[in-house]
């Protein structure tokens, strides 16, 4: 699953053949039927995937931050040139959220399910009185940074992708940290 899970976020899911997958994946066209129903539903249980291995490298990055600098330390990481490089390697959200909102609410709903459940993990390092309002600021910061992401990633040169980072990065810093 996670070399599936890779693939999507690299490449997306429309227009890819199952063929050419499970040649990838050194799978049979017949061995996938037998563990998914559609290219679809391998497609929400990959960004299932992804978010959980997104979830775990944020935790990595939050165990070696300084006490007090975990947000930060999440939206430098979120906001480099090594993760606007590496779709494959990155979140789910940035690389793969326009493509999904196009796929059936019953595959969105699942990996709708993913996405809450990473940010469950992360909802207690964001500033707010409450919960609901950490939860808020948490689908705040990470729609804007897969945005501001998004944006980087579609500048072709490296000094406009870097100018787009800092940007965002300096921005949601002062949003949420200081």
């Amino acid at each position: 699953m996670q070399a599936a899970s890779r693939h999507f976020r690299a490449k997306g899911g429309k227009g890819l053949a199952i063929g050419d997958l499970m040649q990838k994946l050194d799978l049979t066209h017949g061995g996938f039927y037998r563990h998914f129903g559609s290219k679809e539903e391998l497609f929400a249980e990959a960004v299932a995937k992804g978010f959980e291995e997104a979830a775990v490298r944020i935790e990595e990055a939050i165990k070696q931050a300084p006490a007090g600098s975990e947000v930060r330390t999440i939206i430098e990481r979120y906001l480099s040139l090594k993760h606007c490089a590496n779709p494959g390697d990155g979140c789910p959200l940035a690389s793969l959220m326009s493509e999904t909102a196009r796929y059936p609410r019953s595959l969105r709903t699942k990996i709708d399910r993913a996405m809450h459940e990473h940010f469950k993990r992360i909802i207690d390092f964001l500033p707010g009185a409450s919960e609901q309002e950490r939860g808020r600021n948490c689908l705040i910061l990470f729609s804007g940074m897969a945005g501001a992401l998004n944006v980087a990633r579609a500048a072709t040169e490296t000094e406009q992708r870097k100018a787009i980072l800092e940007a965002a990065k300096e921005f949601y810093v002062k949003a949420f940290c200081d």
